[in-house]
């Protein structure tokens, strides 16, 4: 099983980094990979079975279904269900932390799940980096005002 790990600080507090991260059906508005998101059958964005099909640039097609969301410890789970990136028992979670010195956000992403045999160290970084990595990035942008042209 793999186990990838990311955090950061993002300059802002940790209520208007959950504002922009608990709409579990936002993420094409401020993720670069993420094309176009729907909830499938009108479910609210914050219901816990609700699922998302989304497309990225590539045209790529997927589902994924929120497990969990809380917004006393702003913190969710999610599970991939349909992918056609061989990411298998795919599960993760978000939690973000209020750091006080500074009024500023610790967000701290991690997920497991299984690869086919010699793949693992590849779908790891794709996910570190082109997910979790660009996601943070991407975040950190849209909160600042930023979009992505540097003109706020």
């Amino acid at each position: 099983m793999v186990k990838v790990v990311k955090s950061t600080i993002i300059d802002a507090p940790v209520e208007a980094v959950w504002e922009v991260l608990r709409d579990f059906n936002g993420h094409d508005r401020w993720h670069p990979a993420v094309v176009d998101s729907q909830m499938e059958r009108g479910a609210p964005t914050d219901k816990v079975g609700g699922v998302r099909r989304f497309h990225l640039a590539d045209g790529s097609e997927l589902r994924e279904q929120l497990l969990t969301l809380s917004d006393l410890d702003m913190a969710f789970t999610y599970c991939l269900l349909d992918t056609p990136i061989p990411l298998l028992n795919y599960v993760a979670h978000v939690r973000l932390s209020p750091v006080t010195d500074g009024d500023m956000t610790f967000w701290h992403w991690e997920s497991r799940f299984d690869t086919p045999p010699g793949r693992e160290t590849e779908l790891r970084d794709q996910v570190a980096e082109n997910i979790y990595a660009a996601g943070m990035e991407a975040v950190r942008a849209h909160i600042a005002g930023d979009d992505g042209t540097g003109a706020r």
